[in-house]
């Protein structure tokens, strides 16, 4: 997996084009879009090269031979009083079709990033930094500049064209002059492209830190209050943060040296040429003030397009880092087990492929056959793991922090894939199930749940409108999590804020309780379920997980024994092996590693 740094390094051209074909597919839904803005805008071009000869004619036509009556006057201003109307209306609409376009776009490459998270296993987030991956899906898929800068470069390209064919005809010979600063101009785009790049890329890099930081801060607000670091860290944060803002500091200053100022410079450095140069001529012939007026507008409009190229090249070269960022993880390859990608799996289109015709969990017999299993490919955290449970049994595991009993948990809920040995459930390998059927037959139950800002009743829904209130209302009763939740000011429709912080750490286990239950799992799994619990409402738990195991085949994993003396089967790990396996009384009789543990916590309850 590409280390995070390694996407700061410059990018050749062959990778920059690789970057723009990438970013561009996203577009192809919305052409429509674009085609019209462009239509719009080589409407405004033209009007705008035209409207200058309207000016001239009038002027060289019948003000200098006082030929103009009102009737002329009144006509040439109401010619170019509608020429500016449809020129409005035309920037109007362009701008409209511009705009709307870029916003479908991003969002669209928001909504595709968003859906490849999704499919990607967990060791890409264990390697991956919270506030690096918020960056990238809410400012690198920020390519609106971006897409302005596309549009621009061919309307631009198109506006110099039409500009500089209305030169050649008022004069060719001073318009073949326009063309000498043209090599000026590309080698000024070239020296903005070498020093603007590495710049950008560092000051993306600063603010990934700087989300970073920030997500980790507010993350842990309480433990650095309580150990009183707010001093320290926020020292911390406010150096990353200055460094962000010097990297962009020097971003607006290369864009403010290398820029607009060299195309406004160059600009009047032609115009005084042409002025020059039709002065020169003045002494021979007589040259008409109307096309020295005409020659010199469309000089300028020559130089703007050629300006606002120069403006959009700070947006490609930003956004083609960002769009690199984007691509690094459309086209990870780290998939999550459970998903099965097609090998044209990239945007724009990213559905998972699971089977949903597969295999169907209906008894919940698990086997673990000679699994082996490591985290990083080096080091082995399971060691040769067999057991059976069979449907409507519990077995258990016990064992110290890091002896391996989570790594089961995640081998099974494949959140991870083993590299040896097989799981099956039903006498059928985990592999050939969809990700729908084991995530609908199987419930995990974590030490710590997680809550959203939403009602109790959408928090043990999860948000999904295919299960009913009623289901969820049953689920709690069942659980017996109804109680509390009654007792709130509006029952099972009251909000829960953020981390459901107003509720105790068993109502929340409780509610998590319900949530599991609510989609009626074969299989259930505890990891350390009753490890934070509150007496008050430890019995409600023990009644709950009581009717929870009920018919349900269980893995259970411990840290207070006596909630697990009634297991078919426990398991004793140490270093990712089992070093014992049998029922609590027949472990107690072993006198050996869960005998001990079972002493000590015992002698600990009676202190």
């Amino acid at each position: 997996m590409e280390n995070i740094d390694q996407q700061n390094q410059k990018l050749s051209f062959k990778e920059n084009w690789n970057v723009f074909k990438f970013i561009f597919k996203f577009l192809l839904p919305f052409k429509k879009y674009f085609i019209l803005a462009f239509v719009f805008s080589v409407v405004t071009t033209i009007l705008a090269s035209v409207m200058p000869f309207v000016i001239s004619n009038f002027m060289d036509s019948y003000l200098e031979t006082e030929k103009a009556t009102d009737q002329i006057i009144w006509y040439f201003a109401i010619l170019y009083f509608v020429l500016n109307i449809i020129n409005s209306i035309a920037f109007f609409f362009k701008w409209n079709y511009l705009q709307n376009g870029s916003i479908f776009v991003n969002q669209y490459i928001r909504k595709k990033v968003y859906a490849k998270l999704h499919t990607l296993g967990m060791r890409y987030f264990d390697q991956k930094p919270t506030g690096w991956l918020i960056t990238r899906v809410t400012n690198d898929t920020d390519l609106f500049p971006f897409w302005q800068m596309l549009f621009n470069t061919l309307t631009s390209i198109i506006s110099i064209v039409i500009a500089y064919t209305a030169l050649f005809i008022i004069d060719h010979q001073i318009a073949s002059v326009m063309l000498i600063f043209l090599p000026i101009l590309l080698a000024g785009v070239l020296i903005y492209q070498r020093v603007s790049t590495r710049v950008y890329q560092l000051m993306l890099k600063k603010r990934s830190e700087l989300n970073t930081k920030l997500n980790e801060y507010i993350s842990g607000i309480r433990i650095i209050q309580q150990f009183r670091q707010e001093t320290r860290l926020g020292k911390a944060f406010d150096q990353t943060n200055e460094e962000y803002y010097g990297y962009r500091k020097r971003v607006i200053q290369i864009n403010g040296l290398l820029l607009s100022p060299l195309v406004n410079f160059l600009m009047s450095v032609s115009i005084i040429v042409v002025l020059i140069m039709f002065s020169d001529r003045s002494m021979h012939t007589v040259v008409a003030a109307g096309l020295i007026y005409a020659f010199i507008s469309n000089v300028q409009i020559y130089f703007n397009p050629i300006s606002n190229l120069m403006d959009s090249l700070s947006n490609f070269s930003n956004g083609l880092v960002s769009a690199s960022r984007i691509k690094t993880i459309m086209e990870e390859s780290e998939y999550a087990p459970t998903y099965k990608p097609e090998p044209e799996d990239i945007a724009p289109d990213l559905a998972v492929t699971n089977d949903k015709n597969g295999p169907i969990i209906s008894q919940g017999k698990i086997e673990f056959r000679h699994v082996n299993f490591s985290y990083d490919g080096e080091n082995q955290v399971l060691k040769d793991i067999s057991f059976v449970v069979h449907p409507g049994e519990t077995i258990a595991f016990v064992g110290h922090t890091g002896s391996g009993k989570s790594s089961i948990i995640n081998v099974f809920m494949r959140f991870y894939e083993f590299y040896e040995g097989q799981v099956l459930i039903d006498d059928v390998d985990i592999k050939t199930y969809s990700n729908e059927e084991l995530r609908k037959k199987i419930g995990l139950v974590l030490q710590d749940s997680f809550m959203f800002v939403a009602s109790v009743t959408d928090n043990i829904k999860m948000m999904n409108p295919k299960i009913s209130d009623d289901a969820a209302i049953a689920a709690a009763e069942f659980v017996h999590a109804d109680g509390f939740i009654r007792n709130l000011e509006h029952g099972f429709d009251s909000k829960v804020i953020e981390g459901g912080a107003a509720f105790s750490a068993g109502e929340r286990q409780l509610i998590n309780f319900a949530r599991t239950m609510v989609r009626e799992p074969k299989i259930l799994l505890l990891d350390e379920a009753t490890a934070n619990i509150d007496t008050e409402t430890e019995a409600l738990i023990q009644l709950g997980l009581s009717n929870m195991r009920q018919g349900r085949t269980t893995m259970a994993i411990a840290h207070r024994l006596s909630t697990i003396k009634d297991a078919n089967l426990i398991l004793v790990l140490e270093a990712g092996e089992i070093i014992e396996r049998g029922t609590h009384d027949e472990l107690v009789e072993m006198n050996g590693y869960y005998a001990d543990m079972y002493r000590l916590q015992t002698l600990q309850k009676e202190v």
